[in-house]
């Protein structure tokens, strides 16, 4: 069973920063590229930033400059530093990850987390 679980959304003040972090766990599988994405109400889906197994680590261009995005391959973890947030970043962000069957090369099928809330307000 594949399962992802997100952690450290709340409530920050604008200008403020999160530290948020997506733990993935399976038996029969390893994580490939992991990925996280955000969703608002009303709002269709949005990519954030992924990161490759080999640290490699791409952003979305509305919010480059302001993440960091890093994984521990070991722990099965991937974190996402957000800095200066804004309300416009209020939304609910979702964990991504290529999950392959142990054995395999290559291969993986997408996993998602139920995501943690991001709420910037005064």
């Amino acid at each position: 069973q594949v399962q992802l679980v997100e952690s450290g959304g709340g409530l920050v003040q604008p200008g403020g920063s999160l530290r948020l972090s997506c733990k993935a766990s399976a038996l029969d599988h390893w994580f490939d590229r992991m990925a996280w994405y955000r969703q608002a109400p009303g709002r269709q889906r949005e990519y954030v930033a992924s990161i490759t197994r080999g640290n490699s680590a791409d952003y979305a261009d509305f919010m480059r400059g302001r993440l960091i995005i890093s994984r521990d391959n070991d722990k099965n973890t991937m974190d996402l530093e957000i800095y200066r947030l804004q309300p416009e970043d209020s939304a609910v962000y979702i964990c991504n990850a290529d999950a392959v069957p142990r054995g395999f090369a290559k291969g993986g099928s997408p996993y998602w987390g139920r995501g943690t809330q991001v709420t910037v307000s005064s």
